[in-house]
């Protein structure tokens, strides 16, 4: 399969609502579009203008298949690899920005296209002079963690998410 990763537009945002709702139906997640999906809706407002970086990954005949967020901050408050919460939310202490909304459609695995965003995201916060990197990932996405441990990420933290399902989810760190 022949795939590149390129930013996102907001033109694709019906493409990417596909692919991250595809995986939820896939593990019978609530989708919540008016909530915890609205970003999704609007790419150029939560992402493109803000200064974060959001990809897509799209075959050759045009099918979008995958997806992946870098969202940039200030340094947070602890040490690398402690947890703390801010603004009532659990988070990786010594991070400066976040991996988002990696998601590869069902149909779409084990062909090296999370590989390929995973590394996308990195090469960039590498760029940007980002030093810590937090990941916060539902319990249930084993293979993303085995994934994420490729990149040399780590689980240092447990949260309850804010979604409508209240996920369990695991923090990992990667030391950029």
């Amino acid at each position: 399969m022949n795939v590149s990763i390129r930013l996102a537009t907001a033109v694709d945002v019906e493409e990417v609502v596909r692919v991250i709702r595809a995986v939820y139906e896939e593990y019978s997640f609530t989708w919540d579009p008016a909530g915890y999906h609205a970003d999704l809706y609007d790419l150029q407002a939560h992402y493109l203008d803000r200064g974060h970086a959001f990809w897509v990954a799209q075959q050759e005949e045009g099918a979008l298949i995958g997806t992946g967020a870098l969202k940039f901050f200030d340094t947070l408050p602890g040490a690398p690899g402690t947890s703390r919460v801010i603004d009532d939310a659990v988070r990786l202490g010594g991070c400066d920005c976040a991996l988002a909304r990696l998601y590869v459609h069902p149909l779409a695995r084990r062909q090296g296209v999370g590989s390929m965003l995973v590394g996308t995201v990195l090469e960039e916060a590498r760029r940007r002079g980002r030093r810590h990197l937090e990941i916060w990932s539902d319990k249930r996405f084993l293979n993303a963690h085995r994934l994420y441990g490729k990149f040399g990420a780590v689980p240092v933290s447990e949260r309850i998410c804010y979604d409508p399902d209240e996920s369990p989810e695991c923090g990992l760190l990667i030391r950029l």
